[in-house]
């Protein structure tokens, strides 16, 4: 049995290259997926597609629209989700990416240090499950496969 797991957060640290490795070193039979990494193209792929839009609101909105296209998709595809919440970035599109695993019933993974318990702690307990680590995931990840 092969995985696809859509990686859900921040796309500035490199945490799902981490994932990604230590999966790799576990011989984990997994495929990962998750929103555009590369920051300006995401901004601008609104643009790209649409061409030049009237304000920044606009070129917001048209880049959103293609964004949420590709997230959707990619979820929807997915097996599982692990949603990072780390504490250096503001966290809103991890928090709504996590919320549409949940209204789409995939499974979820949570990361987040214990300094985030409390303003997670709803979405904490809707989880499948909660861990403070990368490692963490990685072990409920290959618990899978056991």
């Amino acid at each position: 049995m092969r995985l696809t797991v859509y990686l859900a957060g921040e796309i500035h640290s490199s945490w799902r290259e981490e994932i990604k490795k230590k999966s790799l070193a576990l011989n984990l039979p997994v495929d990962f997926v998750g929103p555009m990494e590369d920051h300006d193209r995401s901004d601008n792929i609104g643009e790209e597609i649409l061409g030049e839009q009237p304000s920044a609101i606009f070129k917001d909105a048209a880049a959103s629209s293609f964004n949420n296209l590709r997230t959707s998709v990619l979820m929807e595809k997915s097996d599982l989700v692990i949603a990072l919440f780390g504490e250096q970035y503001k966290q809103w599109n991890t928090a709504m990416d996590a919320s549409a695993a949940l209204a789409n019933h995939k499974p979820l993974i949570v990361i987040r240090p214990e300094k985030l318990h409390h303003p997670l702690k709803e979405l904490s307990q809707k989880a499948n499950t909660t861990v403070e680590t990368c490692d963490q995931a990685i072990k409920a990840l290959s618990y899978i496969f056991e």
